[in-house]
């Protein structure tokens, strides 16, 4: 497996850099054929996407991965790979049992998973009769996804990460092909086209990741699902592991279901979500991604300097690219949301021969307060990511799992006492502020059992890092105040000088960053081994 983080970084952030440039012409084509608050097909699809698509990010951001690897990587250090070949044979035979029974379940019982869902829409009799609908077509997409997790597991610890990361785009591929195919039909057919069109997504991705494994030797055999200790090993790990991983995600189902209360807020935060999760994919979870191998790999050769310098390294380059982000999303949120889910939207859909934009000003407003909200727990979404690895590398998935459910009872009752009188945004704020309570208790265990250290070099960046993004919010809210006048220079296209101030505020950052010394690109080429 290479020893250069910032290459293999750079794998994973272009593939996932790639799938989410379609997700937002796939969310764009959202915003303007189904819209968001004001139809109940939008409300429906996203709450009925919101289960498997956290288990498509639990199993393909961390979750799995952190029980996994450390026990697949552990037989190949050791030197047998018929050893661990073997170990995810056993797996696979598991996972296809258990998933197939749950499958089974929840199409007999839909009703009541979306009940626990979204239990606001029960008063709205069509909008649950349509999530119960739409759930029955997608959660097969569960099944496929944590069969991808596992085979991305195993190319993650193979070193070979861009099959894993490129298969997401399978998904945006098939859901704007459904999308573009039933563009002008009714907004409840075009409803139900995009959800066959996550199932055959999933499907797709899962052909994708066989077929990257079988070109490593690792084509897996079924067999009889039996409870060996490997498997007994990895449920072991691999609850807590779920817990601990997944807290962001546990924390946004809470929130869906507290959210469906107020008709439309689903749609808003849903739209939100997929925005933020743009610099989160990128940043943090392909960090994670790339990260956990490496510190397995570490901590099993008994290398605890070399994981500290990776940590380090990690949390540097991290927030030299999450904290920019997040003051963009504090500051635009509003206009980014216009620009894109209007301004481009009705653009791009008029080349497809759709004159109409589902998507409202006060959908723009509303979606754009949550991702301002969103943005503000930005750094710690993406620091969740860097500090669990040092845990799960260690094997050790209790003690993230202490703090997650800690974390998920905060936003539970933030989310529960602050939603009667701030509505939907009540939800954003708590699973930001949660996020930020369980970073900083993962930061200061690893502190204080002596495998976590601020470096010198971490602590300089940092404060040049914050110099930088200073500098770059005066730009965005001085120019923000000309839209208007510049948006006269381009047939009052308003979408194109916001993207265009994007461009040029992370220019202005780039340019600061470099100057005070935040960055030094040769720093990245040595790998976390380096100094």
């Amino acid at each position: 497996m290479s020893g250069n983080i910032f290459k293999s970084l750079a794998t994973v952030s272009g593939m996932t850099m790639a799938s989410r440039v379609l997700g937002f012409v796939r969310q764009i084509f959202m915003a303007g054929i189904i819209g968001a608050g004001g139809n109940p097909v939008a409300d429906a699809f996203w709450a009925a996407f919101r289960l498997p698509n956290m288990f498509r990010r639990l199993f393909a951001e961390g979750a799995f991965h952190a029980a996994f690897i450390p026990m697949f990587q552990g037989r190949r250090v050791e030197g047998d790979e018929r050893d661990a070949k073997a170990f995810a044979e056993e797996v696979l035979s598991g996972l296809i049992f258990i998933l197939t029974i749950l499958t089974a379940l929840v199409e007999i019982a839909a009703p009541a998973f979306v009940f626990l869902l979204a239990s606001g829409f029960e008063d709205d009799p069509e909008k649950f009769a349509l999530t119960t609908f739409y759930t029955r077509i997608m959660f097969p997409y569960l099944m496929m996804m944590s069969l991808v997790g596992l085979y991305s597991g195993i190319l993650n610890s193979l070193g070979r990460f861009a099959a894993a990361a490129a298969a997401p785009i399978a998904l945006n591929v098939f859901m704007i092909g459904a999308l573009l195919l039933y563009a002008n039909a009714e907004i409840r057919v075009s409803g139900e086209a995009v959800a066959w069109g996550v199932s055959l997504g999933g499907v797709a991705q899962l052909a994708l990741l066989i077929f990257g494994a079988w070109r490593q030797g690792y084509l897996l055999k079924l067999r009889m699902p039996r409870m060996t200790p490997g498997v007994k090993r990895l449920l072991a790990l691999g609850a807590p592991g779920f817990i601990s991983a997944g807290a962001v995600q546990i924390n946004l189902i809470i929130g869906t279901n507290i959210a469906s209360q107020e008709p439309g807020a689903v749609s808003w935060l849903m739209n939100a979500d997929q925005l933020y999760q743009l610099p989160l994919s990128v940043i943090g979870i392909a960090l994670g991604v790339v990260l956990l191998p490496m510190l397995s790999a570490r901590v099993k050769a008994g290398d605890e300097v070399g994981a500290s310098r990776a940590l380090n390294r990690s949390l540097e380059l991290s927030a030299l690219l999450s904290l920019p982000a997040a003051a963009a999303f504090l500051i635009m949120g509003v206009p980014i949301c216009d620009a894109l889910f209007r301004g481009l939207a009705g653009d791009a859909l008029s080349i497809f021969g759709v004159h109409r934009s589902a998507f409202t000003p006060e959908d723009v407003r509303q979606t754009g307060l949550a991702l301002g909200v969103f943005g503000a727990g930005l750094p710690a979404f993406v620091w969740h990511k860097i500090f669990s690895p040092a845990y799960f590398a260690r094997e050790d998935t209790k003690t993230p799992m202490r703090y997650a459910l800690i974390a998920i009872g905060v936003n539970a009752g933030l989310s529960l006492a602050l939603f009667p009188f701030f509505g939907f945004i009540a939800v954003a704020f708590a699973t930001s502020f949660a996020a930020w309570l369980q970073v900083v208790l993962l930061a200061q265990r690893l502190y204080r059992q002596h495998l976590f250290r601020p470096s010198a070099k971490l602590m300089s960046r940092f404060g040049r890092i914050v110099i930088a993004v200073l500098g770059m919010s005066v730009f965005l809210i001085w120019a923000l105040s000309l839209t208007p006048t510049f948006a006269g220079w381009v047939w009052d296209r308003e979408w194109v000088v916001v993207v265009a101030l994007s461009g040029a505020g992370a220019a202005i950052y780039s340019v600061l960053a470099y100057a005070l010394g935040a960055v030094r690109l040769a720093d990245y080429k040595t790998g976390p081994g380096g100094k």
